[in-house]
């Protein structure tokens, strides 16, 4: 379970003395979201977890050249993807060079070709003109042991612009070397699957050998104490340059992201993490500045690409049609009447360095086990090792206590293999039932954006639910599949692809085939009982009850038509559900409530969570639901146990449903701000003091996110907390986007 608490950092730690000068940040108290912390053994070529005293020891003899701005983190780095796992061979480097007919200069490693083997290509960024720090998040700077110092410097900005040698121009390592300036980055091949079907279309060879890391770079691995490490797999941060040029998989495009998808991608990763759902972080946001800097550009939508209002239930030319009938085709207009983008704009560049773990997928794993079931000479030796190698390195990075340590020495594959299909059948079943707490849609949840250890990550064509509907999603691209209320499905999808994908070392390890078969059968029963049943417990906490209570099952079930057809806002409504409980009535005893209004004026609470006015059956429903909400909540408090113990409704409801979230006008407003010359301003955006900058909105967005279920100041609630502008709910690149 995660827990908040007060922690204020060592001050001890934080100071560095170097040729006589002191660097201090002074010492504060920060609420942090952690959960327990895990390390690992040691494991192949890895050093073991750092004691702390030695470290603070070890600081105390820095010498001058390494108190440089990030002498610190360049200390830090030990990259376990590079040194556990294997590189591409140079017999299948040669190869593939030889394919695409395009001579290998042995150094960019930038062109678009196949990658034969190997779990990673070394590949250097393409650094950024002109870079500008933007913004960053302080909590992963302070993860990261990342002073102010640091993130001021010249180095900083060079760094994650992708300027990486020349940022560590100067700063030597402890037996270093001849080089000390080398730095390794890479970027890691993957396969693609959609909803369980495995794919080669995209892959520009047609064999699945161009597929990965198109335009995100690894930059490496730092190892961070324990007291600042925010996750269970331990203190290992991996940090990767999203934008930073092309790799041998970026499939011909450009490698390229814009400040545009980059402002999005930092205060969705920002907003996710302040929400208590698992995600990928994002330390900073650096764009190509000035009329010299990079551009690219991009299809976007004109002022004109907007989407048409669908026809009512009493339109004339639907008349013919049953009332059911005309219900689904007003469904189907909803869903499908957005367009592609009808202009092509020019965009600056930017580089959002995001911040996790590990960025282990389920697409990894689909690569090696696709080359091992294609194999038609029985088992080849490079192509297992290969897949056992990413199990091994899998479980080290994001199960260490569970499944590496317990089986590691003794090479007991068979037990790793079970134990990390369980940890992430329980990971990924709980980020995506958060999702739906949320009103989060992810829009492209393919097997390769899907993190193992259910971390939310690429935040492309992602948004934040306004009118509810349960097959909701931005992309013009998203279809049912990765419809709002979908995202559980698509989830076990790409988790039954991680079972089909180890089901080979089950096979191959003792176990035979037939415990395979039996093996897949039982995890994918018990994984699609998981993820129903976290679906459902998210909704009785949404509802003030405990979540293992099923008395709100059935108010969930008679609630989700109505917020259909009351077009009610998500967010809202639920926030607005809750105020109703804190203010409204309290659980007394198991059979009565306390004194308030009648259900009829508690409806007043809900009106402003609606799209259009309500009509009397609706309003009728809504009454008798209130009821039978309030008595449900009241028959709970008489069905409490140890294992079930009672929480005031009101305070189980304020923690499950945000009263700020992202939503799309609000990063339009922002992002339209930040490139003024390039994108025109929604005619939804307020009008802000011009000393402020450009990069205002993205920092008072920074600050609201960061607290979502506080009730915030008065001028951010009169600003955020509402429904959509009606604009926002039909124009091309808000309502939706390509």
């Amino acid at each position: 379970m995660m827990g908040t608490f007060w922690r204020a950092e060592r001050a001890a730690g934080r100071h560095r003395r170097c040729g006589g000068a002191m660097i201090a940040s002074v010492a504060v108290v920060v609420a942090h979201i952690l959960y327990p912390v895990r390390v690992a053994s040691a494991y192949h070529n890895e050093s073991a977890s750092p004691d702390p005293q030695e470290h603070d020891a070890e600081s105390s003899r820095i010498s001058p050249a390494q108190c440089q701005p990030l002498a610190r983190l360049k200390r830090k780095f030990d990259n376990s993807w590079i040194n556990h796992l294997s590189p591409e061979t140079q017999a299948n480097r040669a190869r593939s060079h030889r394919t695409v007919n395009v001579e290998d200069d042995g150094v960019s490693n930038t062109i678009s070709r196949p990658v034969y083997n190997g779990h990673y290509v070394p590949v250097k960024p393409t650094a950024l003109k002109n870079p500008r720090l933007v913004i960053h998040a302080a909590d992963v700077a302070n993860m990261l042991d990342l002073s102010d110092n640091d993130v001021s410097s010249t180095a900083f900005l060079k760094l994650f612009s992708g300027d990486v040698e020349s940022a560590f121009d100067g700063i030597s390592m402890p037996g270093g070397g001849d080089d000390d300036r080398t730095h390794p980055t890479w970027a890691t091949p993957y396969a693609l699957s959609i909803m369980g079907d495995r794919y080669t279309s995209n892959c520009p060879f047609k064999t699945g050998d161009g597929y990965g890391d198109g335009r995100a770079i690894s930059l490496g691995e730092v190892r961070v104490s324990e007291d600042n490490a925010q996750h269970p797999a331990g203190a290992r941060y991996e940090l990767q340059l999203k934008g930073s040029g092309p790799t041998p998989f970026c499939r011909g495009a450009d490698g390229r992201a814009v400040l545009r998808s980059s402002i999005r991608e930092f205060l969705a990763s920002e907003a996710m993490a302040a929400l208590g759902i698992s995600t990928t972080r994002a330390l900073s946001l650096i764009v190509s500045d000035g009329p010299d800097g990079d551009t690219v550009d991009r299809p976007w939508y004109s002022d004109r690409n907007t989407r048409k209002d669908a026809p009512s239930i009493n339109d004339p030319l639907l008349s013919r049609y049953s009332l059911q009938q005309r219900r689904q085709i007003i469904r189907d207009w909803t869903l499908w009447s957005k367009s592609d983008p009808d202009v092509l704009i020019k965009e600056p560049c930017a580089i959002t360095t995001r911040v996790s773990p590990s960025y282990i997928r389920v697409g990894h794993f689909d690569l090696y086990a696709r080359r091992i079931i294609g194999q038609e000479q029985g088992n080849r030796t490079d192509e297992w090792k290969e897949l056992e190698q990413m199990l091994w390195h899998t479980c080290f990075r994001e199960y260490p206590k569970e499944c590496f340590e317990p089986y590691w020495k003794v090479r007991d594959a068979y037990s790793a293999v079970k134990c990390l299909l369980k940890n992430s059948m329980d990971d990924l079943s709980t980020m995506t039932a958060n999702w739906i707490r949320v009103g989060f849609a992810q829009g492209n949840f393919n097997a390769d954006n899907c993190l193992i250890a259910g971390r939310t990550m690429d935040y492309g064509p992602f948004g934040f639910m306004d009118e509810y509907h349960p097959l909701f999603a931005k992309w013009t691209g998203s279809g049912d599949h990765y419809g709002f209320m979908n995202q559980p499905t698509a989830g076990y999808a790409n988790f039954k692809v991680l079972v089909e994908s180890l089901m080979p070392l089950i096979e191959r390890n003792e176990a035979g085939i037939e415990t395979a078969k039996n093996d897949k059968s039982s995890i994918l029963s018990e994984a699609q009982a998981l993820f129903d049943t976290k679906v459902k417990e998210i909704f009785r906490v949404k509802l003030g009850f405990h979540p293992m209570d099923s008395n709100a099952d059935t108010l969930w079930v008679t609630l989700e038509p109505l917020l259909r057809a009351s077009h009610a806002d998500w967010t809202v409504f639920w926030r607005q559900l809750y105020m109703i409980a804190a203010k409204e009535f309290t659980v007394q005893t198991e059979t009565t409530a306390s004194e308030g209004r009648n259900a009829e004026s508690m409806l007043e609470y809900l009106v402003n969570a609606f799209y259009k006015p309500i009509g009397d059956q609706v309003k009728d429903d809504f009454i008798s639901w209130i009821g039978s909400w309030r008595s449900a909540l009241a028959a709970s408090f008489s069905v409490r146990t140890q294992n079930m113990p009672y929480i005031e409704p009101a305070v189980r409801m304020r923690t499950a449903n945000p009263k700020y979230i992202l939503r799309e006008w609000m990063l339009v407003d922002a992002y339209t701000r930040s490139s003024p010359p390039v994108l025109k301003s929604m005619p939804f955006s307020d009008a802000v003091d011009p000393s402020k900058g450009d990069d205002y909105t993205i920092h008072e967005l920074l600050d609201l996110v960061q607290s979502p279920y506080g009730e915030g100041s008065v001028a951010q609630e009169k600003k955020y907390y509402r429904r959509a502008p009606d604009e926002a709910l039909i124009a091309g690149g808000t309502a939706f986007m390509s």
